[in-house]
């Protein structure tokens, strides 16, 4: 099912103040992708999937699923969650403390009134395909972390929904299962083939599973795209800053100009731009920019010449394969990532930035 949101904008009225969860989004999710909603607490995102699940209303905007509209303000259209066919798996799982496993995953056929024999059946095969089937008797408190989301996640499956909605499934596992969990959300889609919405504030997560991704702030998206554009062609510093483990440097910088060589100015020093790099630098609306370099790109231990410059390191982040490196060029503070062993506090150093890879942003 395709999913297509149209200017979708959410406020919240209380007697103290207006809020602007959302404001004016768009966004077309494609039949079949796990699209995945990224963004800081409080950007707005788990408020859109509300949305789309109809457990909240728009206040302006249209949502279709397909070619029907199932919320349309201009035309005073709403249809209710239990209309649209999806299904909702909650961060806190959400599952009913009484009735066993098997009464949990089987709650949503019951109340639609199937069959028994068809309830017992739905309910078989989403067990097996999470292999829980050997839970059956047992109570949600009986259960480890793990355990009880694969229980939501069938319950949510059990009623073969057009859509899958995930909120912060995996936020109340511990890493190690959080990293298998997700294997298996994205193993369980690519078979059941459903589209799916899924909303983290975790990037590493978001890029492991996503299709494409929206990246949300402050009620607006930032940009959408794959893991791999938003991380090699942010379209702004927030998402710069906001994707990747160890985040992009965002340096504020000059150009100038030495010897009829264009140079990059950081404090005192300054950095050649090759030839074959200045045409990236044309773009600029003035002189100062901010330059935006990922700590990979950040080259360190080099012989002294025109493209590098000197930093002292302030503090080594060992990272197990790698060490995280951070510098200071005069009173300007550079990330590293370094594989090496052999820099302690208060070395000095020569780095040089691959300007070549570097993003430009201006200022404003």
């Amino acid at each position: 099912m395709n999913v297509d949101l149209t200017n979708i904008t959410k406020r919240f009225i209380s007697l103290r103040r207006r809020v602007v969860a959302l404001e004016n989004v768009n966004l077309e999710i494609d039949e079949g992708e796990f699209f995945v909603l990224l963004g800081p607490s409080g950007c707005g995102k788990s408020t859109l999937l509300n949305l789309i699940a109809g457990l909240e209303k728009p206040s302006s905007g249209q949502i279709r699923f397909d070619d029907r509209v199932v919320a349309d303000t201009d035309n005073h259209i709403y249809l209710p969650p239990k209309e649209r066919n999806v299904a909702f798996v909650f961060q806190s799982y959400a599952l009913y403390p009484h009735p066993n496993v098997f009464e949990n995953i089987a709650f949503p056929l019951k109340i639609s009134r199937q069959k028994s024999s068809e309830i017992k059946k739905a309910v078989e095969q989403a067990a097996a395909t999470l292999e829980i089937s050997n839970l059956f008797t047992a109570k949600p408190a009986e259960l480890s972390g793990g355990q009880r989301q694969r229980v939501a996640i069938a319950r949510a499956i059990v009623r073969e929904p057009n859509l899958f909605l995930l909120d912060e499934p995996l936020s109340n596992l511990d890493a190690q299962l959080r990293i298998a969990m997700r294997a298996e959300i994205k193993d369980l889609q690519n078979r059941l083939g459903i589209t799916t919405i899924y909303v983290t504030h975790d990037q590493t997560e978001a890029m492991a599973l996503g299709d494409r991704i929206a990246v949300l702030n402050q009620g607006k998206i930032e940009q959408v795209g794959t893991s791999k554009t938003l991380y090699k062609d942010p379209a702004s510093i927030f998402v710069a800053r906001f994707i990747g483990s160890v985040p992009m440097n965002l340096i504020k910088t000059s150009l100038a100009k030495t010897d009829e060589k264009l140079c990059v100015v950081l404090g005192s020093q300054k950095i050649d731009i090759p030839t074959e790099e200045i045409q990236k630098f044309d773009k600029l609306k003035s002189n100062s920019f901010i330059l935006g370099i990922r700590p990979e790109d950040v080259s360190i231990n080099l012989k002294n010449d025109a493209r590098t410059i000197k930093a002292k390191v302030q503090s080594v982040e060992p990272l197990g394969r790698e060490n995280v490196i951070h510098l200071s060029v005069e009173d300007v503070p550079i990330t590293a990532l370094y594989n090496k062993e052999d820099l302690r506090k208060g070395d000095e150093v020569n780095i040089q930035l691959q300007l070549g890879k570097a993003h430009i942003f201006n200022c404003d």
